[in-house]
C-alpha cells in the first residue's frame, strides 16, 4: 500500500454543501495522477464519462486517457473540478471535451452523446458514473421530490444515455455502470440511494442480454466506501471519521483503486465479460 492511499481512518470531521468540491477535502483523494501508467489498452477510443469532474469519474478519465482514449467529461456544475480533470486528460496527450448540465434531463443526455459524435465521430465507451445521494434516519424525512431526483439521476440517466449511445456503438464497444455494495447490502440511512443501485445492477444484467447480439458489452463496477466529494457533502461530519472502517482493509478506498476495473471492462482484456458486476469493496463481501 502506497502512502498516496492513506491515511487510515479516522478522517478529520468535515462537511460541504452538495455536490462537494475536491479542493475542500481533507485529505485530498488519490485519483492516480502520480501512479497510473497506461499500456495503450484504449488507443484512439472515445469515452463518455458522467460525473467525471471528481472522485471515481476523474480517476477513470485519467486512466482512460493514459490508455489512449479521448474523453467527454460530463458534470453538473463543478467547473473547477472538471477543468482539473480535463487538464490531466490533455497532459496524457488526449482530447478532453467538457459538457456541464443535468443528466436527469433526457434532452441533455442526448446532447452528451451527440457532442461525442460531433467532436470525435464515434463513441466506444459509456461510463454511467454520476450519482445523487443523501442520508436520512427516517423515511418520514425523505421528500417525494428527493426520492424522484435520486432515481432520475442514478437510474433514469443511465437509461437515457444508453438509449442515445447504442445506435452509435459498434461491436466491441462497452457500457460500464457504477452500482454499489449498497445494491446488495443496503444501509438504512441510504434508503433511496441503495434502492437505485439495486436497480442499476438489474439494468446492467438485462441490458447486457439485450445488446449481446450487437457485440456491445454491458458491465458494472460495485464500489465499497470510496473517498470522494460525495461523502463530506452528503454525510454528517461525524460520520467521515469512521468512514470505511467496516472493510477488511479498514479504510475508505481511493478513487484510483477502482480505475483498473473500469479499464478492464472497457478494453479488449474484458472481451469475455458482459452482464457482470465487479466488486471493488475493500474486502466487504457482496452476498
Amino acid at each position: 500500500m502506497t502512502d498516496a492511499h492513506r491515511p487510515l481512518p479516522p478522517q478529520p470531521e468535515q462537511q460541504q454543501a452538495p455536490p462537494g468540491l475536491t479542493a475542500l477535502m481533507e485529505p485530498l483523494p488519490d485519483h492516480g495522477e502520480k501512479t497510473y501508467r497506461g499500456n495503450g489498452l484504449l488507443t484512439d477510443r472515445v469515452a463518455l464519462i458522467t460525473g467525471a469532474d471528481s472522485g471515481i469519474g476523474r480517476a477513470v478519465a485519467i486512466a482512460f486517457a493514459r490508455e489512449g482514449a479521448d474523453v467527454v467529461i460530463s458534470y453538473l456544475n463543478e467547473h473547477d473540478d472538471a477543468e482539473e480533470t480535463a487538464r490531466w486528460v490533455e497532459e496524457a496527450g488526449r482530447k478532453a471535451v467538457l459538457v456541464a448540465g443535468d443528466i436527469t434531463s433526457e434532452q441533455h443526455c442526448t446532447k452528451l452523446v451527440q457532442q461525442a459524435i460531433d467532436t470525435f465521430g464515434r463513441l466506444d465507451i459509456l461510463v454511467n458514473n454520476a450519482a445523487f445521494q443523501r442520508t436520512y434516519a427516517s423515511i418520514a424525512d425523505i421528500t417525494a421530490q428527493e426520492w424522484d431526483t435520486t432515481f432520475k439521476t442514478n437510474i433514469h440517466a443511465p437509461f437515457y444515455l444508453a438509449k442515445a449511445a447504442v445506435p452509435h456503438m459498434k461491436p466491441g464497444s462497452a457500457i460500464i455502470n457504477t452500482t454499489s455494495i449498497q445494491s446488495r447490502q443496503p444501509s438504512a440511512h441510504l434508503l433511496a440511494y441503495a434502492s437505485t443501485k439495486g436497480a442499476v445492477s438489474n439494468f446492467t444484467a438485462g441490458l447486457a442480454e439485450m445488446l449481446a447480439e450487437k457485440g456491445i458489452r454491458v458491465n458494472a463496477v460495485a464500489p465499497g466506501p470510496i473517498w470522494t466529494p460525495l461523502i463530506p457533502s452528503t454525510m454528517p461530519s461525524e460520520k467521515t471519521q469512521s468512514f470505511g472502517e467496516q472493510t477488511l482493509i479498514g479504510r475508505a478506498g481511493q478513487p484510483a483503486e477502482l480505475a483498473g476495473a473500469y479499464v478492464l471492462l472497457a478494453s479488449d482484456l474484458g472481451s469475455y465479460m458482459t452482464g457482470a458486476v465487479v466488486p471493488v469493496t475493500g474486502g466487504e463481501i457482496m452476498i
